[in-house]
């Protein structure tokens, strides 16, 4: 397990403030411990382009998650993941037309059209 630092110069993805702010106060909601349970963020097969984002808060990492630290939040990638979402950057967008997580992945090379699966 290796840790990141704040400003993610370590990290497998890079996470905003506004997002980890959005997310600790998820957690809190859900009575989490920030210091133990984290945002899982993985890849999964799906979608009409082949692969979609899942992110989910776990209680503690797996032994062989990469484990970053970001404004607070711990962030969980496991290896399989890391391959496709390595140099990413995870925001939340809190607008009149759209609300939510984004991640803004350099390795896609196309998305379908509706914005929730991807192809690297």
């Amino acid at each position: 397990m290796s840790t990141g630092t704040v400003d993610g110069s370590e990290a497998v993805v890079e996470v905003s403030a506004a997002a980890a702010e959005e997310a600790l106060a998820l957690m809190d909601s859900e009575g989490m411990d920030p210091e133990v349970g984290g945002l899982r963020l993985f890849v999964q097969q799906g979608g009409c382009a082949g692969l979609s984002y899942g992110m989910r808060f776990d209680t503690e990492p797996e032994a062989d998650d990469t484990v970053t630290v970001h404004h607070g939040l711990r962030v969980f990638v496991d290896p399989a993941s890391q391959e496709y979402i390595g140099g990413s950057r995870l925001e939340y967008e809190d607008g009149l037309q759209a609300a939510g997580f984004h991640v803004e992945n350099p390795n896609v090379v196309s998305e379908c059209g509706c914005g929730e699966s991807f192809r690297t």
